[in-house]
């Protein structure tokens, strides 16, 4: 018996296949990219690059998988690493703990032969050039845009950035994407649900980064949006 027979009952052998030979990247192991990730690897990916340059910290705890009291200051990439290969022991998974900067996404990128790409990055400028490389480039790829301050997944879904509404992030990058003649093409996970004001504390930061409210559940559902949009297309092309 596999560990895998009740996937292989539900899609069938030829897609199992498919996801086996696939080649994945993962940027980014938060909440959502964490969660999307360990979904890819249930599901039967075998060929897995995660990034990220972070370490576990106790207000992870709340809503990322790997987080725990138990390994806070541990790298994010490393203890996903240890969790994913004892989930399935025959996997090919390269593990990378770098900041994406757009050098590293550029050579990343351009020369992986990625079969799919899961943008679950949080920073806007190495997330947009991501996004760039990808489309321009004719990169298969999934992004994860604003999941915090949400609290109804069933609002969450899967679009063209051309589609989405009622998020920040969306409509910064959209706006960014214009200047560089891209409108449309680019796949991504998003919620439409208006976000309380109370929920966002304003940091006093060099950056003037925002502390935004989250629960335990949504990253993980953008997660689950983001792995079913990788699957969908790798069983489907």
């Amino acid at each position: 018996m596999s560990w895998q027979e009740r996937t292989e009952l539900l899609l069938g052998d030829e897609k199992m296949k498919k996801l086996r030979s696939a080649k994945v990247l993962v940027c980014g192991l938060g909440g959502v990219g964490g969660a999307a990730a360990e979904q890819l690897v249930r599901a039967g990916i075998q060929n897995l690059t995660i990034v990220d340059a972070d370490c576990v910290s106790e207000t992870n705890i709340n809503r990322q998988l790997i987080a725990t009291h138990e390994n806070i200051g541990k790298p994010k990439a490393e203890e996903f690493a240890k969790r994913f290969r004892a989930i399935n022991p025959d996997i090919n998974l390269t593990v990378i703990g770098e900041y994406l900067r757009d050098e590293f996404l550029e050579s990343t990128l351009k020369n992986g032969n990625w079969d799919f790409v899961v943008d679950a990055i949080d920073t806007l400028s190495p997330k947009l050039h991501l996004m760039r490389i990808c489309h321009q480039n004719g990169i298969p790829s999934v992004s994860c845009m604003g999941s915090g301050g949400k609290r109804n997944p069933q609002l969450i879904q899967i679009a063209d950035i051309s589609k989405t509404y009622n998020c920040r992030l969306a409509l910064m990058l959209r706006k960014r994407l214009h200047r560089l003649g891209i409108y449309k093409g680019i796949t991504v996970v998003f919620s439409p649900e208006l976000v309380d004001k109370s929920a966002i504390v304003e940091e006093e930061s060099v950056n003037k980064k925002s502390n935004v409210g989250t629960i335990s559940y949504i990253p993980v559902v953008f997660g689950c949006m983001c792995a079913y949009a990788c699957v969908e297309y790798l069983t489907n092309s």
